[in-house]
């Protein structure tokens, strides 16, 4: 099994918040990548390669970045042997390839051919998420269906669904369609879905198939990668593992919350997310 962290965004809601901060607490900060940010005791990346690399979940990590990013990548990545950098070429907010393509990179560039567990870059989750369950439950799967995925949910509030993409699933937890921000009086579900997707081989394919329909779409279309899952849904089996939150890095204010707990309130850092 491998592994793609999603890392190249420009982070521009955090620069831009960091640029306006008036206190000069963050201004350390200015210019670095998300994935980059000091969360803890390490970069925010590096909880996630300790973890899949500890837990043996796969034997390989890929992270795609983009060209303003990719030396500070590269020197990030020569204390871990199991990690292959890759740029998407691009070095501006504004001609960014979007995460979809981003993926699709790392397949062809990589010759993946395995199950593909996809993260994005700025996320992590709670203690109670554990990488062996994760894989026991895509195993389980597996032998009954070749085709099936697996994808994470959390319960998030009422007034939270317009922010995330939600999930409608049967009894079974197998998805049957993701809404998009959706108003909450538009669907019953409060399952939020992180940025955090094991693809089965068998659907790495269909990235070309999805990229060739939405070649002609504006990159908004191309951009969030749940934007395939959705897709997806209807074309392959995907279920959900319940996990009980996230943090998402994406202003200062989110990140401010996510450094401060790693820094205060996290148990157990040897046995994290393993």
């Amino acid at each position: 099994m491998k592994a793609v962290i999603l890392a190249a965004g420009y982070g521009t809601r955090l620069q831009r918040d960091i640029e306006n901060d008036t206190s000069g607490r963050f201004r350390n900060l200015s210019g670095i990548a998300k994935p980059l940010l000091p969360v803890g005791y390490c970069a925010l990346i590096s909880h996630w390669v300790q973890a899949l690399n500890a837990s043996g979940s796969v034997n390989t990590i890929y992270v795609v970045t983009n060209a303003l990013y990719h030396k500070a990548f590269e020197k990030w990545a020569l204390d871990f042997p199991i990690v292959k950098v890759l740029s998407d070429g691009t070095r501006s907010n504004e001609d960014r390839l979007g995460a979809v393509t981003c993926l699709q990179l790392s397949v062809k560039h990589f010759k993946i051919e395995d199950h593909v567990i996809v993260i994005g870059g700025d996320t992590l989750f709670k203690e109670d998420f554990s990488l062996s369950d994760v894989k026991e439950r895509f195993s389980d799967l597996q032998a009954h269906c070749e085709d099936s995925c697996l994808v994470l949910s959390y319960q998030c509030k009422d007034q939270e669904t317009g922010m995330y993409g939600i999930l409608e699933v049967d009894e079974h937890l197998r998805v049957l369609s993701m809404k998009e921000k959706p108003p909450p009086s538009e669907t019953k579900s409060r399952r939020a879905c992180p940025c955090f997707y094991l693809f089965c081989k068998r659907s790495l394919p269909l990235l070309d198939v999805f990229l060739d329909e939405k070649k002609e779409a504006p990159i908004e279309e191309k951009d969030a990668p749940g934007n395939f899952l959705a897709w997806l849904i209807s074309r392959m089996p995907v279920y959900v593992h319940q996990i009980s939150g996230r943090f998402d890095v994406g202003n200062l204010s989110s990140y401010v919350e996510c450094d401060r707990y790693f820094r205060e309130n996290l148990q157990d850092v040897q046995s994290y997310m393993m």
